[in-house]
């Protein structure tokens, strides 16, 4: 799929309004958790890949997660703290941490862990709530950080950085060809107050240029909100030679579902280079897609990619 096409978001809204995994059945096949053994979350979320993680390595097993926003860690943990009835008395030790994936080699020993499980991107909680700042679709604050106490906003980025820097964050990160354009419109409007009137901008300055099927302003706030969270610097982190192949065990997974090009390119490099180096057996030839059947039910999934390794 054209990346550019689509809003990468992790998760999503079924069709009963409940939060959706994307991917859900294809990453637990290709983590393949077995009972007893330790597995890390590296992007807990809402819990569901957690939650299904956890029903399947019993008492004797342990699940550490990791993720930068407080609010999800609220909700995940009275989510993973509910096992199934039939599953009460066998339910494994859960471990979640307030870190960034990127962290995952700093905070736990080498050879830890059975696999590793990270979906990577924005989440439903993060987009649907229009105080986060995340979304154009709805009037917010120029906020969009995933770790709520985190430093740089994208107020900051918005409204003091210069023109030229702007549009390289735009056109780097949000893969938007008319970022100058883009940059040199929002520094004229200044100061810009809320998320809306960010979108409106950039309507405007792109006049009446053909958008296809995104909303104009979709690559910008991409661009903006992986600046803002430094994801792709964690993303590299989390797959460099001192965390994921660390942390795993030898004959320990990795899966890692990715939402649009920068990410996957970063992840299909990180697995090829590992398998020239014989680290990584790599599982997936190509990316795992989702079926018409989950875009249909949740169209969130649409752009997701998922890549899977083990460690020899």
């Amino acid at each position: 799929m054209d990346s550019k096409k689509n809003i990468p978001e992790r998760g999503g809204r079924g069709s009963k309004g409940g939060h959706v995994s994307v991917l859900s059945k294809e990453a637990i096949d290709f983590l393949d958790p077995k009972r007893g053994g330790v597995y890390i979350d590296a992007t807990l979320g809402l819990g569901g890949h957690s939650y299904e993680i956890a029903k399947r390595l019993g008492r004797q097993g342990r699940l550490i997660t990791f993720d930068k926003d407080t609010n999800a860690l609220e909700i995940a943990r009275k989510r993973l703290n509910t096992p199934p009835v039939e599953l009460k008395d066998d339910w494994p030790e859960i471990t979640m941490l307030h870190a960034s994936f990127a962290e995952v080699g700093t905070r736990l020993p080498a050879n830890l862990a059975d696999g590793l499980l990270a979906d990577i991107g924005l989440s439903s909680l993060q987009l649907d709530d229009p105080r986060r700042g995340f979304s154009f679709q709805a009037e917010g604050p120029l906020d969009m950080r995933m770790d709520p106490q985190g430093e740089r906003t994208a107020d900051q980025v918005v409204n003091r950085m210069d023109e030229e820097d702007l549009a390289n964050v735009i056109y780097e990160f949000g893969e938007e060809r008319r970022s100058r354009r883009i940059a040199r419109a929002i520094v004229r409007a200044r100061p810009i107050a809320t998320t809306a009137h960010l979108a409106q901008v950039i309507s405007s300055a792109l006049g009446t240029m053909k958008h296809g099927r995104i909303h104009p302003a979709t690559l910008t706030f991409q661009g903006i909100r992986i600046f803002v969270n430094r994801e792709l610097d964690d993303l590299k982190a989390l797959l460099s030679g001192d965390a994921a192949p660390k942390v795993l065990k030898p004959g320990g997974r990795l899966v890692v579902i990715s939402f649009h090009s920068l990410e996957d390119r970063i992840v299909k490099d990180a697995m090829r280079e590992g398998a020239s180096n014989g680290i990584y057996r790599v599982l997936t030839k190509k990316p795992v897609t989702a079926g018409d059947q989950e875009v249909e039910s949740n169209p969130r999934a649409r752009s997701a990619k998922l890549r899977a390794a083990e460690k020899v």
